[in-house]
């Protein structure tokens, strides 16, 4: 059932001046909640429709096309796209989000989970209250002028290629990767980070669990992980390496000048032979907690 907007009850979320003006001048009261916002979008008024979104909330309604192709567009239900979406602009849907191409747009901003059966572009944000699954790669590069950063927020993210970010990601969740991590800003997430090829990390890179790499992992900041970490080539910081357990590279384990390497941080110091050891080439410099256990334990 649609949501019927009347002049009261939008006057009780308080919109701004300007933009209420704009609703009754159009004739909008008495209408549904998504007409209002297609009126909206068409006349470029996509902030306004963001508004009505933010208030009002999602619906249970389901929108289902073969492609989607719109300078902005704003549902505020679940939709479904066959083929593949192409929004420059802001693409915005109040709950779910499944597509079976590509996804390519400006900001994309679901209340629910993202699926596409490709990849997903965007140059500014990438946003979802649940998960973000793409067959493909994940990318956000940011937009040409460079004043707003790029961005990636949500409950869970798995690539089935790349993820690729000149901005910031933040991940409640876990994060998984069947090839290579590259982040310009920070990376955090709230459980595990997995990737098959090397994670690359230019800010700060912090993991509530632990994390795996069939490849190296290189950080410009400090790397922090709750649980372990494992590396099949090198773990390099430009600050300290710290684990809540243990810590192993096939490579060399290096933090940067003056800095420290931590293994065990969570772990009693009688326990850190079984559970915070550290493994690689040879010995880190600066290592200052856990069991050094040398590259016998390779053997």
């Amino acid at each position: 059932m649609d949501m019927e907007l009347t002049q009261n009850f939008l006057r009780g979320k308080n919109p701004c001046a300007m933009g209420y003006r704009w609703f009754v001048r159009n004739n909008l009261s008495g209408g549904d909640y998504q007409a209002a916002m297609d009126t909206q979008v068409a006349a470029g008024r996509v902030d306004d429709a963001r508004w009505l979104l933010e208030n009002f909330g999602a619906t249970h309604s389901v929108l289902e096309v073969d492609h989607l192709e719109a300078d902005n567009f704003v549902y505020a239900g679940t939709l479904i796209v066959h083929g593949d979406v192409r929004v420059p602009g802001q693409l915005l849907v109040g709950r779910g989000l499944q597509v079976g191409g590509g996804i390519r747009a400006g900001k994309l901003e679901v209340g629910e989970d993202i699926q596409s059966g490709g990849a997903i572009f965007c140059n500014e944000l990438l946003q979802a209250g649940g998960s973000i699954k793409a067959a493909w790669s994940v990318e956000v590069q940011g937009n040409v002028q460079g004043d707003a950063p790029a961005h990636i927020r949500a409950a869970e993210l798995r690539a089935g290629w790349e993820l690729v970010c000149s901005g910031n990601v933040d991940i409640k969740g876990g994060v998984q990767t069947d090839r290579e991590i590259n982040v310009q800003g920070m990376l955090r997430c709230g459980k595990g980070l997995r990737a098959t090829g090397a994670i690359t990390v230019q800010g700060l890179l912090e993991v509530g669990n632990g994390i795996a790499s069939h490849d190296h992992i290189e950080c410009g900041n400090h790397i922090q992980a709750g649980w372990g970490i494992k590396s099949l080539g090198d773990i390099r910081a430009a600050c300290s390496i710290r684990t809540g357990e243990t810590l192993q590279a096939d490579g060399v384990i290096a933090a940067g000048p003056g800095y420290g390497v931590f293994a065990g941080m969570n772990v009693q110091m009688d326990a850190w032979p079984d559970c915070a050891w550290v493994r690689a080439l040879k010995k880190p410099e600066g290592l200052i907690s856990g069991f050094w256990e040398g590259q016998s334990a390779f053997a």
